[in-house]
């Protein structure tokens, strides 16, 4: 027989050979593994029904958004004194003060230089509205909601816990108010706004609430005045 006088190159012949066979097996798997265009996959978990398996898998929902479709029909649909404006607007609060004109169900964010950002709100119902001053303790995106044991003994038919989310009656923002129970927090329900059915808690449309949330911080003055004073009498008065 005849004998390679080079036998380096005949191993790698012998490889090349190889390689190629290989490579031409990976191929077929290939082209078994894509099958025709028509061909319908295997079913990996064959004990699972078939249309389970076709379902698409659905995205994690992002808690942190805020519909903008959605807000802005609810914004066109609010009475224009209720639509977020900036206003001329004398007082000797501080730039960056919030104060709640309950009466007029208004929420006024100082802006300073005789301007502030107003509000359409929904306020306390009939024997729950309050007048105080309170910072802002605590935000929270698109918040849990434990209704207080004064409003459970009320509606005992209230859910002790509700997670946040487009359901839950705080909206998509919160921000507490002091050690008391009142926040002033977004809605699922727009249509009150203007409105008084609160328990006192101060509530926003979901996109002015986040509008406001992102002007103001923990520690910003609220001032919530009674409902029979309004913001611009009450400033005459101190004047």
């Amino acid at each position: 027989m005849f004998k390679s006088a080079h036998p380096k190159l005949a191993g790698g012949k012998l490889t090349s050979r190889r390689s190629i066979a290989s490579l031409a097996a990976l191929a077929i798997g290939v082209a078994g593994f894509a099958g025709p265009a028509a061909a319908a996959p295997l079913p990996l978990f064959p004990f699972l029904p078939l249309p389970m398996l076709q379902q698409p898998m659905q995205p994690a929902p992002q808690a942190e958004a805020v519909p903008q479709d959605d807000d802005a029909v609810v914004t066109n649909e609010l009475p224009a004194r209720l639509r977020r404006q900036v206003v001329n607007y004398t007082t000797r609060e501080a730039p960056g003060t919030i104060v709640i004109d309950t009466g007029n169900t208004y929420l006024y964010l100082v802006l300073g230089n005789g301007r502030a950002m107003r509000y359409g709100i929904g306020v306390g119902r009939d024997g729950f509205t309050w007048a105080g001053v309170q910072p802002i303790t605590r935000k929270a995106e698109w918040p849990n909601w434990t209704p207080p044991a004064e409003m459970i003994a009320r509606q005992p038919y209230l859910p002790r816990f509700m997670a946040g989310g487009p359901g839950n009656p705080l909206g998509a923002r919160a921000m507490y108010l002091g050690g008391s129970i009142y926040r002033i927090h977004g809605t699922n329900a727009p249509s009150t706004i203007g409105t008084r059915v609160s328990s006192g808690c101060i509530r926003l449309t979901n996109a002015d609430v986040a509008d406001l949330y992102s002007r103001v911080n923990v520690g910003t003055k609220v001032v919530v005045l009674p409902i029979d004073r309004r913001a611009d009498a009450a400033e005459r008065s101190r004047g």
